[in-house]
């Protein structure tokens, strides 16, 4: 019986070994989670046990540390709580922690296994393969312009009487200033603004009248409908509200596109004793070509575009599971579903204590090796000790062979 139960702590030594071999040969491999060999005792209707088994092969899924790659595609889960769901090509669902992925030639996420990473896509509840957005974004007509500046309160004012506006006389007006806003097409105008100070007609306040223009277009408000911004003695807009419609037809180019309909907001211009110091925002744009993507914390797939402009085309999907020991591993850095594991919990980054994502980084293997070092003098030391019991048998059994 001795020689079975030393060779039963030699087997589960040996096997103790190999896991631990396994876990520094990987101690380098992106999203790897280290193995520990778990062990149990052996009866069988003996007051004495027939040795050792090894009950099962225990995974630590703690966290790797996380470092930087730069690659735009590489995102690390920075948490305990998570895998990347990933699809192979024959359709079938694996799970994984290792975040190395680049885009194939028919513009899919990808591991270096060939899976594709899923998340939800327009919207929908329902995982899918997610593709990079290449690309042009489309554009955007301006709808907002936002125009705050400051009027000089010095500035001498213009009688119309004897000095009619006019665009090509200088003298008829206080400032010019241009804006560039955009069509439904995304071509460029030029908006003129020409801002004239005239004397009010109430004590304590002064008038601005401002003209619009844009070369070779029809702009409304016309002239005759003029935009009045009214200042008090402290130097305070008193029109309300401060926003005037402003339509650019641009429906008779060469490219015809539908009339720029604006909103320009003069709103908290002031007029103190301080040059002309005019800034302004415009929600328009034109159309830009893709140029990268990333991934916010939220799991947003956010692409950039040459235009300045970003765009989310998507959400990563993460999954959790209640009994993380109960996956199968199948090799890649990839689990499989079983039925010990429970289906998996899906949901996004950062929600129902789902981890965040890193993005242009990865989660480095949780191999810690100077304790693997050290587990393998313990399995080695274990391994001899096993090895010095059948020896001591063998003496024994010698032993009673030589009894005359």
């Amino acid at each position: 019986m001795g020689f079975g139960q030393g060779l039963s702590g030699l087997n589960a030594a040996s096997q103790s070994l190999d896991v631990i071999g396994n876990n520094i040969a990987n101690s380098g491999t992106v999203g790897f989670k280290s193995g520990t060999a778990t062990f149990a005792d052996v009866y069988a209707n003996s007051r004495v046990g027939l040795g050792t088994s090894v009950a099962s092969i225990n995974q630590r899924f703690t966290i790797g540390t996380i470092s930087g790659t730069g690659n735009q595609f590489d995102m690390a889960i920075d948490g305990a709580r998570g895998m990347f769901r990933v699809v192979e090509p024959s359709g079938a669902v694996l799970y994984s922690r290792n975040g190395q992925f680049a885009a194939d030639k028919d513009n899919y996420i990808i591991n270096a296994q060939g899976q594709r990473l899923t998340g939800y896509i327009n919207g929908s509840t329902t995982p899918s393969p997610i593709m990079v957005p290449v690309g042009n974004i489309e554009p955007s007509p301006t709808e907002l312009l936002t125009f705050k500046s400051n009027f000089d309160g010095n500035e001498p004012a213009i009688d119309n009487t004897t000095t009619p506006f006019s665009p090509t006389n200088s003298d008829s007006y206080t400032h010019y200033y241009p804006v560039t806003v955009y069509d439904s097409l995304g071509n460029k105008h030029q908006l003129d603004q020409y801002f004239v100070k005239r004397q009010s007609a109430t004590a304590g306040q002064s008038e601005w009248n401002v003209y619009y223009r844009s070369a070779g277009l029809t702009v409304t408000p016309a002239d005759a409908d003029l935009t009045t911004l009214t200042f008090d003695d402290a130097g305070r807009l008193l029109t309300t509200p401060a926003t005037v419609d402003v339509n650019i037809d641009v429906t008779g180019g060469a490219s015809p596109a539908a009339a720029i309909a604006m909103k320009v907001n003069y709103a908290d211009s002031t007029q103190f004793a301080g040059p002309f110091s005019p800034n302004f925002t415009q929600d328009g744009y034109p159309t830009g070509e893709y140029a990268s993507m990333s991934v916010a914390a939220d799991g947003s797939i956010v692409a950039s575009y040459t235009n300045g402009e970003t765009k989310s085309v998507g959400t990563l999907v993460l999954a959790h599971f209640n009994n993380l020991q109960g996956l199968q591993p199948v090799g890649g850095n990839a689990w499989a579903e079983t039925g010990s594991s429970g289906q998996p919990i899906l949901g996004v980054p950062g929600q129902n204590g789902m981890a965040q994502i890193k993005g242009q980084a990865v989660e480095e293997s949780n191999v810690d090796m100077s304790q693997e070092l050290v587990n393998m003098i313990i399995a080695q030391r274990t391994y001899q000790a096993n090895a010095q019991t059948i020896k001591t048998q063998d003496q024994v059994l010698q032993t009673l062979i030589n009894l005359r």
